[in-house]
Order: structure tokens, then C-alpha cells, then sequence
């Protein structure tokens, strides 16, 4: 089997390799001729899979080792009779983690307790359900909306408008519809932005154009109220840089780049292309899954939670040293820039996942110490 993969999908060898030859290429690289002899076809979110691409291809099976799949044209898939799989999930936990040390940066440049905001979230699905289940664990006041959801099962979501009107945080987790019954390009448009309240914070850590991001520069250079952290962008690898110097965190669309959460994609694929060819899987992510750096933390039973919190949070993840890489690379031309963008996406430093982490309690814990362990998915030990 002849097989194209973009060069930033972990695990290739060990996951792939017995399926047949690869030949790995930028994920932007990968284009009509190079797919023309390919009959698998294994991306992440940067390639546009399409008639444009495939025609004329012997590709027969595509796998997208992220967790969205608007860069898949599924519909000329399904002409094709062309297989297909994406990785819904893999990478939903290292956003969480994004989410709350951005959270902790904020609180603690402002002075706020967290605990006394209320909190949106637009879209709880594998990303936004997670963070709802960590913010409700925390006792935070949420507010979910979610149109698809709300139409299929009911229950407690609200309105965009009320959601705007009542929260002080709003971070997005939609994907990305031009052309459903619920769209959301442009979601936040001038009108939506335009109605946040004072003070608010916005968190885009889904796709670019959920925000209008003209728009927002423009918001942002009258409302010195409003903080701002964007991890997509409009026109990605391009960036509007007069935006993102307005952003209080900015990033390189690496929110979910967790090490778990990108070898939980390749695997997911894996398993995939298993079910798809009716083989065996002869291969484990737990096999193949590296030792964390940091395995377990001891604190002592009588640890303040919000310290516990922040402590925790940032031992495994602190979003300032991304923002700080990239800000670094936005101050070449347009063209250093685009492919600074890319280079800080290939060669991501390690990360892992919150929930990976061990945390022994010296002494009797706390039910609110205890709570804070319990809601970041960390495991306790006595």
C-alpha cells in the first residue's frame, strides 16, 4: 500500500509501517501529484482534502489524526466511496488545559478570584463538554450554548445572546459551518463582539474564522476592557499581527498539541484503518506512550485550593511560554513569518496532559482541596 502522510503525524513508523511504504510531506505540501500514485492518505487539519486533490487519485482511505474535520470535504467522499476516519477526542484534554492556564494568567494579571465568574462556553462537544464537566467540578457558575445539541436532546443550554449578556468569560469550542443549519463563521461578528461586557474575556481556541477577526481589531482598539486569547486565526498561516499584539495571550493554533493528545490521534487512525482493511491491530498506545516528566506531586493537606489550582495547572502547562515564542516570530516579514507559524507547530516542545498527573496530600485533605484534585482529572494518592 502506498501511503502519504503529513511529516508532524506522530508514531508514523510504529503505527503505519507494516501497512506499506510511506512518504511523508508538509502537511501544505501535500498536493494533486503527490497523492496520484497514493492509496492511503493520512493529514492533519493544515490539508484541504478535496475533489481538487483527490481526483484522478487511487486514495481509497483518509485519516485525519485531529479532532475536526471542516478541512474534509466529506461529501465528495461519500461520491468516491472513498473511507474516511477523524480522531473526535484525541486532542479535547490538552485544550482544557490551554484553557485554564489561560484562565490562571488573566486572574492573576487582574486580581479576580475565579470562583466569582461566570463562565460560557459555545459548543460542548468533546472539547467544550470536558471543560464544562472542570469548571462545574470546580463549582464555577457555567452557561452552555450549543444550538445542535439543544435541537437532538434538550436540557440545560442557553441562547448566544444570554450567554453574551450574562458571562464574564466566553471561550469557543465550535467547529467550523459555513453552510449547516447552525453556522458558526463569523459567529462572533462586530454586532456579538460589540455586546460583551465590560471587562469580559474571550477565549478562541476552535477555529479562526469563528471570530471575525477584522472586526475584533478593530473592537479591541476602542475597548481597552476586554481581554483577549486567540490560538487560531483568520487565514492561518497568515497573521494579522496588529490583532494579535492586542491579544493579552496569543498562540499558534497549539492548543490541543499535547504529546498524549497528537499520539492519541495517530492511534485512533490506526485503529481506524484496522476496522477499514479488517485486520488485526498488532499495535498499543500504551505501548508506545512515553513516561511523563513529571509524574506525581505531593502538597501538603493544608494547601490553599486556589494555590492547589494554579500549582497543579502550571506544573504540567503554562500557556506564557508559547505566547512568548510566538510573539518572537511575528517580528519578521510576511513570508518569515507564515512559515515560523508552521515551524513552531513542527517542532512543539513536549507537553503533556493534567489529568496524567499523580498528587499525593501530606496530611487530611480537605473536601475543597480534594474537590480541586477531583475536578482537573488529576489521580489522587494517599
Amino acid at each position: 500500500m502506498r501511503i502519504v502522510a503529513d511529516e508532524n503525524i506522530p508514531l508514523l513508523d510504529e503505527f503505519f509501517a507494516g501497512f506499506g511504504e510511506i512518504r511523508r510531506l508538509p502537511g501544505r505540501a501535500i498536493d494533486r501529484a503527490a497523492v496520484a500514485d497514493a492509496e492511503l492518505l493520512l493529514v492533519r487539519s493544515v490539508t484541504k482534502v478535496d475533489h481538487a486533490l483527490l481526483h484522478g487519485s487511487p486514495v481509497k482511505f483518509v485519516g485525519t489524526c485531529t479532532i475536526g474535520t471542516d478541512h474534509l470535504d466529506l461529501e465528495c467522499f461519500q461520491q468516491a466511496a472513498i473511507d474516511w476516519s477523524s480522531a473526535p477526542g484525541c486532542n479535547a484534554r490538552g485544550v482544557v488545559d490551554y484553557v485554564l492556564g489561560s484562565l490562571l494568567v488573566l486572574a492573576e494579571e487582574q486580581g479576580v478570584d475565579l470562583a466569582s465568574r461566570t463562565y460560557g462556553i459555545v459548543g460542548a462537544g468533546q472539547v467544550g463538554g470536558r471543560l464544562l464537566e472542570v469548571l462545574r467540578g470546580l463549582g464555577w457558575r457555567v452557561l452552555v450554548c450549543d444550538p445542535p445539541r439543544q435541537a437532538a436532546e434538550g436540557g440545560d443550554f442557553v441562547g448566544l445572546e444570554q450567554l453574551i449578556a450574562e458571562c464574564d468569560v466566553i471561550s469557543l469550542h465550535t467547529p467550523l459551518d459555513r453552510d449547516g443549519a447552525h453556522p458558526t463563521h463569523h459567529l462572533f461578528d462586530a454586532a456579538r463582539l460589540a455586546q460583551l461586557k465590560t471587562g469580559a474575556w474571550l477565549i478562541n481556541a476552535s477555529r479562526g474564522a469563528v471570530v471575525a477577526n477584522a472586526a475584533l481589531r478593530e473592537l479591541l482598539g476602542l475597548r481597552t476592557d476586554l481581554r483577549v486569547v486567540l490560538d487560531v486565526w483568520e487565514g492561518e498561516p497568515q497573521v494579522d499581527v496588529a490583532l494579535a499584539a492586542m491579544c493579552r495571550i496569543a498562540t499558534p493554533h497549539i492548543a490541543g498539541y499535547s504529546l498524549d493528545g497528537k499520539l492519541r490521534g495517530t492511534a485512533q487512525i490506526y485503529q481506524a484503518l484496522c476496522r477499514y482493511l479488517g485486520c488485526a491491530e498488532t499495535q498499543t498506545l500504551e505501548a508506545l506512550m512515553p513516561a511523563p516528566w513529571l509524574g506525581e506531586l505531593s502538597i501538603s493537606g493544608s494547601a490553599d485550593p486556589a494555590w492547589a489550582l494554579a500549582t497543579l495547572c502550571r506544573a504540567v502547562y503554562d500557556p506564557r511560554r508559547d505566547d512568548a515564542d510566538f510573539r518572537r516570530s511575528l517580528l519578521g516579514d510576511e513570508a518569515s513569518r507564515r512559515l515560523a507559524f508552521d515551524g513552531l507547530r513542527k517542532h512543539y516542545p513536549m507537553r503533556r496532559e493534567i489529568d496524567g498527573l499523580h498528587v499525593a496530600v501530606q496530611g487530611e485533605a480537605p473536601p475543597a482541596l480534594l474537590r480541586v484534585i477531583q475536578a482537573l482529572g488529576a489521580t489522587l494518592r494517599a
